[in-house]
């Protein structure tokens, strides 16, 4: 016999308790009822690693953009995350990025800086930020950890709820409520919940370079420290990359990827070895010599994929997505938390805007959360679609052009600190992309002489 928990218009369910869904609990502060969050995980101690996060072991940054949207929703956040031992790397100053032109100039342009960090210690951080908030708040929030959802309730109208089930094999329940927030990661199964429902599941693309990486914590020995990060990506030609950067208690951490199922090997001394063949050997000469903390940890689901809930007829209502749930780009990218924080903040800022919970707010909400997304996911599938087979064919003439002046801003971006400021401006995701395009740029891009950037790392800022 299933138990049946009633809940109001006002009343709103999350389904999942990581970043995406603390951030939306907190959105729905003051515009709810109450707020259920639905974990299937148990919340680690001591700010330890979740099972439900499988690249918790590896390198996250949170950019511009995202520490903007969290301290809209928490503030004091990233204050917390710096005293807790996040390293904040000004851009371009604090992270070195090898280009295919060579080395960009280090400006000091004090515009933009990412959160270097682990995941548990962002993960913990901000639970423990949302929590307070929480209990500071008229609406009631219960976090109920593991507890799996197995469907949701209503038709293809409108969802009503979810059912549930605890993990550890008690009785199944329902639960009713205005607002089901989807913010389950890369293992969302909406798409099966929709059919269920007799929906059709919403269209997805998915750009895939089969691009697989690995990460290991180090040490470096005495004087040995790096000044800054250092990212030697991937780019045509150059298929295996590596990046380099500090997190907490002195430790870095070195994540090594490569294209097309060339990855790097998990064994010690193979990962170590493959860190020599990036686009640079400036990278291999600053690990080769620190301390080995971890084992090697590998990492293959990594492609873009986006399913457009947004679009006309593709939702009941009652039914949001946020997230990884929603969209997942190549985490070598870095942008996939921060597009979690600002998809939250979109539904925070929409409630207050329309006057909380109504029946198309999800609707609403879903056509905000897939804008902000927007940025991010050309950026990503942008750069990766040069390494798809036969993608070159495929493309149009329009397409080849966009692609021709994007390679053109980038190489000009290393050396040119006003297109180089536009260019961070997009990436960290405080402007829209047309902003690449505006006259000022393009005249820079297109008119000025195509130089290449530094051969060798360098060792003092410019000031801008």
């Amino acid at each position: 016999m299933e138990d049946q928990h009633t809940g109001g218009a006002r009343d709103a369910i999350v389904i999942g308790g990581g970043l995406a869904g603390m951030l939306a609990a907190t959105a729905l502060l003051g515009h709810a009822d109450t707020v259920t969050v639905i974990e299937r995980d148990r919340y680690p101690e001591n700010r330890g690693f979740r099972k439900g996060v499988p690249q918790a072991r590896h390198l996250h940054i949170l950019i511009t953009g995202g520490q903007r949207a969290l301290e809209a929703l928490l503030p004091g956040s990233c204050a917390a995350l710096t005293e807790a031992g996040a390293h904040r790397l000004d851009l371009p100053r604090d992270l070195l990025t090898r280009t295919p032109t060579g080395w960009p100039r280090r400006f000091d342009e004090r515009r933009h800086h990412t959160l270097s960090v682990t995941r548990p210690v962002l993960d913990a951080v901000v639970t423990e930020r949302a929590r307070a908030a929480f209990a500071d708040s008229a609406t009631r929030v219960a976090v109920r950890e593991a507890t799996e959802v197995v469907g949701l309730t209503g038709d293809a109208d409108r969802v009503t709820g979810v059912r549930i089930r605890p993990r550890d094999g008690g009785a199944p329940h329902t639960l009713t409520a205005g607002l089901v927030v989807d913010a389950s990661g890369r293992s969302s199964r909406a798409p099966r919940w929709y059919a269920e429902l007799g929906l059709t599941a919403p269209q997805e693309e998915i750009v895939d370079t089969g691009l697989g990486y690995a990460t290991r914590q180090y040490r470096p020995g005495p004087g040995r420290a790096p000044d800054t990060g250092v990212n030697v990506p991937n780019w045509p030609g150059s298929p295996r990359g590596g990046c380099y950067l500090p997190v907490e208690d002195g430790v870095w951490m070195l994540t090594l990827a490569g294209m097309r199922g060339d990855h790097p090997p998990t064994e010690p001394e193979g990962f170590l070895a493959y860190s020599a063949t990036v686009g640079d050997p400036y990278l291999h000469s600053l690990v080769s010599g620190a301390e080995p903390l971890t084992p090697v940890h590998g990492f293959h689901d990594t492609r873009n994929r986006r399913r457009r809930y947004e679009r006309s007829g593709a939702s009941p209502r009652g039914f949001l997505v946020l997230g990884d749930a929603h969209c997942t780009f190549n985490p070598v990218y870095g942008q996939g938390m921060s597009v979690a924080a600002l998809g939250a903040r979109a539904l925070r800022d929409t409630l207050e805007r329309t006057g909380g919970l109504l029946p198309d707010t999800a609707t609403t909400v879903q056509r905000e959360v897939a804008a902000v997304t927007d940025p991010a996911w050309v950026a990503a599938v942008g750069a990766d679609l040069p390494y798809l087979r036969d993608a070159e064919e495929k493309r149009s003439a329009g397409e080849r052009l966009t692609s021709w002046y994007l390679d053109r801003l980038a190489a000009r971006a290393a050396v040119d600190p006003v297109v180089g400021a536009a260019f961070r401006d997009v990436f960290c995701l405080t402007a829209p992309l047309p902003r690449l395009f505006s006259p000022r740029i393009a005249a820079r891009t297109v008119l000025l002489p195509r130089r290449p950037a530094l051969p060798a790392p360098p060792t003092v800022a410019e000031a801008v």
